[in-house]
């Protein structure tokens, strides 16, 4: 299985977004950011698995 680029930047930025969020933001812009963020890494893995179209 070859995984796309695209994929991997996407779940990373989502990590990253959301270590920021859990991390140096705090109140309700917190849970936001946080689950912004573990949205992209939920789509970039789903997107990982997702058969190529040749």
């Amino acid at each position: 299985m070859k995984t796309n680029k695209t994929s991997l930047v996407v779940t990373g930025l989502g990590a990253a977004v959301t270590t920021v969020g859990a991390t140096a933001l705090s109140g309700p812009i917190a849970a936001g950011v946080v689950g912004f963020g573990a949205a992209h890494v939920v789509l970039g893995v789903l997107d990982m698995f997702r058969p190529a179209v040749k």
